[in-house]
């Protein structure tokens, strides 16, 4: 098996690290990839046992901080541990398993200590669980679309509003919701977060979109649902810039577990190109073979550098946004497309379920659209760069 790291690119002790997570991959987590159902989830009662021995490893709670039970990584360990991750099925995260306990996210954290008694703790404990509920119907890739309004009514707001595509919303007890509060701001101040409990009146889980990934996000409905001013994440209008800051850790992951998804189906091919034989020769001996590999090799090395440079400039205190905006357009990209090749010279072997290429490729497909499409995430980094430059 070919490994690629870049030369001092991690410490002799983020490299124990990542060893000891492969070998949980390796050991734990491949041996159950066909033990997944058509949704790609583990049967309850093996993914519980899988959670024990992530504990018993100390993969546990990974990015809460120390104090609050957890490893409290920075974002160049949850980066390593991430890809390595990203090699196995088992543990998408495009689907919810848990399997390495609860994982707070940026917003959480940043909540006040009323708030985190209330929601974060909870969170923390596996006693309550929540959802991002950012994206609209007319409101995707363009949050200074939102139409779901918050109105300050005394002691508390209103909203009303849908949101779509809600990952973990039947399951959730409470949502991150943004809204609009100021529309004459829109995103520039305009837009605030809240903490809305699932079971408030007003609150309604509609129609669930199932999707080739196999997960099943909602669309929720807000219907005059009254959320005390408390529950306001922070200042009115810091809305916008707390979903973004959730979305870029979201991007720095999706391009490390499209890495390690990568990584795993080309060392698959490599092996298979080395046994298969077409027409009296072994494919490896194809040039058109060789050149294949030898580019998703190469573009594996080169995202790797892109994305432990973004982790390490955010654990720096770095504006990393132009980074994170590169590892969502090419990194995604790059492994979707590696994957998809990787299907193609395994030919209808590939397209079965006896290997892990196809569910790979179904997932990190997605990844081109969730967390932002790759589109206008170009376009967004274009506007970034000639600002700068003007």
């Amino acid at each position: 098996m070919l490994d690629l790291i870049p030369h001092e690119a991690l410490s002799e002790e983020l490299l124990m690290f990542r060893s000891s997570i492969r070998r949980f991959v390796e050991n734990e987590l491949i041996p159950l990839e066909h033990d997944l159902g058509p949704d790609g989830m583990l049967p309850e009662q093996k993914a519980e046992k899988l959670r024990e021995r992530s504990r018993e490893a100390g993969l546990w709670l990974m990015d809460v901080p120390e104090e609050l039970g957890g490893m409290g990584l920075s974002l160049l360990p949850l980066t390593v541990f991430w890809e390595e991750v990203g090699r196995s099925t088992t543990a998408s995260p495009v689907r919810d398993h848990g399997l390495f306990g609860p994982s707070v996210g940026p917003i959480l954290l940043g909540l006040n200590e009323a708030q985190r008694q209330e929601y974060l703790y909870p969170v923390v404990e596996g006693k309550k669980r929540f959802c991002f509920a950012q994206t609209e119907p007319d409101a995707g890739s363009d949050p200074s679309a939102m139409r779901t309004r918050a109105v300050k009514n005394g002691n508390s707001y209103r909203i009303n509003g849908v949101k779509r595509y809600i990952t973990r919303a039947a399951k959730a007890d409470f949502a991150l919701v943004m809204a609009v509060t100021d529309p004459a701001k829109g995103a520039r101040g305009g837009i605030s977060c809240f903490l809305v409990d699932m079971k408030s009146p007003g609150v309604k889980l509609a129609s669930a979109e199932k999707t080739m990934m196999g997960d099943s996000p909602y669309e929720i409905l807000f219907e005059n649902v009254d959320v005390p001013a408390e529950n306001l994440v922070g200042e009115e209008g810091q809305g916008f810039s707390l979903g973004q800051g959730y979305i870029n850790h979201g991007r720095v992951r999706q391009g490390a577990h499209s890495i390690g998804a990568a990584e795993r189906c080309l060392n698959l091919t490599a092996a298979y190109a080395q046994q298969r034989k077409t027409f009296g020769e072994f494919m490896s001996e194809r040039q058109g073979v060789q050149w294949m590999l030898a580019d998703g090799y190469r573009d594996i090395f080169a995202n790797r550098l892109m994305v432990y440079d973004a982790a390490r400039k955010v654990d720096a205190g770095v504006d990393a946004r132009l980074e994170t905006f590169m590892i969502k357009t090419t990194t995604t990209e790059m492994g979707f497309r590696v994957i998809d090749t990787c299907m193609q010279l395994h030919g209808g072997m590939g397209l079965t379920q006896d290997l892990p290429i196809e569910r790979f490729w179904r997932d990190i497909r997605s990844y081109r659209i969730t967390e932002g499409p790759t589109e206008v995430l170009r376009t967004t980094l274009a506007r970034n760069i000639l600002k700068r430059l003007s």
